[in-house]
């Protein structure tokens, strides 16, 4: 006996040769997503620089000077270039993103069951939301708090004897915001990942409070590898994992609730309808 969802796989199976033809067709609409928006983004790259540079000039104020003097230097001829080329490559797999994940998700979707698909579908459009929050939260807070930072650090005016000022290089400010980025964007995909994973009962609420006190030290020690080497960006990171941490808790509890309802649901109905359940 074959339940319609099994036939629904069946329908949907393909030879080898298909499956590889289709997997070349969703790559190269995701490269091609991809080389257009880097394009884009390298023929806006100085406009995008000057964008990411605002921060700085945030804390600038914050730490009391001028924010018009700010200056970045680059100390090689094909440095900027290069720096150009690494942030339109950065920008366009973000704005290539959303092309690439759908790509993806339509090369597997024949695969997965029809509940599997609309389960699947939600976490598809948290993932990139919850990136581009962690990304805010490091553009207008973070980024100017560890600037302020390192500004504050400088031996500037007339009664010091040895002038001390930041003049930062545009590739390594640029690897500072872009690393911030990443690993805050990443951090925000925790409530996606472990959702997922107990979607699939590969977790459980309970494993994850047992391991509370393991996962916060792995938050710190993550957050120290990740970030610069200042407490300010360090303990900004940390802090919001063991809070994402917690929030993964609450949803994996809400999903094993969930499931038992349904569970309890679906023996209260067998057991009216006098059938047996197959799983016995």
């Amino acid at each position: 006996m074959t339940t319609p969802e099994d036939d629904e796989i069946d329908k949907s199976s393909a030879p080898l040769l298909e499956h590889l033809i289709e997997l070349r067709s969703r790559l190269m609409w995701s490269l091609g997503g991809f080389f257009i928006a880097f394009l884009i983004c390298f023929y806006f790259a100085k406009g995008l620089f000057n964008l990411l540079v605002l921060p700085f000039q945030w804390a600038t104020e914050w730490a009391g000077l001028d924010a018009s003097k700010v200056d970045l230097i680059y100390t090689a001829p094909q440095e900027f270039f290069f720096t150009q080329i690494k942030l339109g490559m950065f920008g366009g797999l973000i704005i290539a993103f959303p092309l690439i994940a759908t790509q993806l998700y339509r090369f597997v979707a024949p695969g997965l069951y029809r509940n599997e698909r609309m389960a699947f579908l939600p976490f598809l459009v948290a993932s990139p939301i919850l990136f581009l929050i962690g990304a805010a939260l490091v553009y207008f807070f973070f980024t100017p708090m560890v600037m302020w930072f390192f500004l504050s650090m400088q031996q500037v005016g007339p009664d010091q004897e040895i002038q001390i000022s930041l003049l930062p290089r545009v590739s390594e400010y640029l690897g500072l915001i872009m690393t911030l980025i990443l690993a805050f964007g990443l951090v925000f995909q925790l409530p996606v990942v472990t959702t997922l994973m107990a979607r699939v009962g590969l977790i459980s609420a309970a494993t994850l409070v047992d391991k509370r006190k393991w996962a916060i030290v792995i938050a710190f020690v993550v957050a120290a590898v990740l970030t610069p080497p200042d407490p300010v960006s360090q303990i900004g990171l940390a802090l919001p994992t063991i809070i994402l941490y917690e929030i993964s808790i609450w949803l994996v509890k809400r999903i094993e609730r969930t499931r038992a309802r349904e569970e309890a649901k679906r023996k209260a109905s067998e057991e009216e309808s006098g059938e047996p359940n197959p799983a016995e």
